[in-house]
This record gives structure tokens, sequence and C-alpha cells, in this order.
């Protein structure tokens, strides 16, 4: 980030992160979450390498806000969805807690990878994957032909592959 791009980051903070915090306040209603994802507003922007847009600077700053917002209640359904499941499991059963922490943190990256998915492609793949559709079922669900189906869920399993290998 050069000199002036820091400024204007600066600039952007000074003038704001109040507001920002604020807003965040009110579609939150709890004030740590909302001073979390105001400062990660900031450390994203910090990290781009791109300037910092200043035209409209609130509806900038609240569209990134949003998606951190939808970011942390995505995890928080995975992580409260996580707990029952452990929750009915008979004691003897259930993983240790470093495991249940590298599945969660496994979960979390499996949901960031599936939302960057178009949504059929995304579709298509959790009808295969947890509804155990075929094909054709699928196909006529999404309104396509068998050969789309079968090519959404084949992108789909070549980017969970690419993810799980990194290739």
């Amino acid at each position: 980030m050069n000199c002036a791009s820091s400024a204007a980051l600066a600039a952007l903070y000074h003038d704001h992160h109040s507001w920002l915090q604020s807003w965040l306040f009110g579609k939150l209603g709890d004030a740590s979450d909302a001073a979390d994802i105001a400062q990660e507003v900031f450390v994203r922007l910090l990290a781009r390498r791109q300037p910092v847009q200043t035209v409209k600077p609130r509806a900038y700053l609240s569209t990134i806000a949003q998606g951190l917002v939808i970011d942390r209640w995505r995890r928080r359904d995975l992580e409260r969805v996580w707990l029952e499941i452990l929750a009915a499991m008979p004691q003897a059963d259930a993983p240790s807690p470093e495991h249940r922490l590298i599945f969660l943190e496994t979960l979390i990256e499996i949901d960031q990878v599936l939302d960057a998915l178009k949504p059929e492609v995304r579709a298509a793949f959790l009808f295969a994957q947890l509804d155990g559709l075929t094909s054709p079922q699928i196909a006529e669900r999404l309104g396509v032909s068998r050969a789309t189906a079968e090519r959404y869920i084949a992108k789909a399993l070549r980017r969970c592959y690419e993810w799980r290998f990194g290739t």
C-alpha cells in the first residue's frame, strides 16, 4: 500500500469507524461483535493492494461489513449444528476437544469452498452428496439436462479436490 492509500485508509478509519461500529451494533445487537467486525473491515482494507474507494465511503464499508456479518452468522450456524451433534453423541463416542476443533475448522473451510461456487453448481453438489439424489433427479430439480447436472457435480467435486489436495 502506498502513502496516498495509507493516508486515505487512515482518513476513512478516522471519519467512519465510529459510524460503522454503530451501524453494526444496530444490525447485531452486540457491541463486542460490532467492534470485531468493524475492525475486521479495516484489516481487510489494509490487506488489499488496491486503492481505497472513497466516493461513497459508508456504502463501501457497509458492503464489506455485511459480507463479514453473513460469514459470522454462517460460522455460528455451523458451530451450533456441530455442538448439537456432539451433545447427541454418547460420551464414549465423542471426539476429543482437539478433533472437535479440527472438524469445525474443516466444516467452515468446506462451507467457504462451496460458497464460492455458482449457486446451481453448489445446489447440484449438495443434492448429490447430502440428499443422495441421482443426476436425473438433480437435473429435474434444477431444470437442466442430465449432462449439465453431471457437469455441475463434476465441477464442484473438482473444486473440493483442489481444496483438499492443493492442485
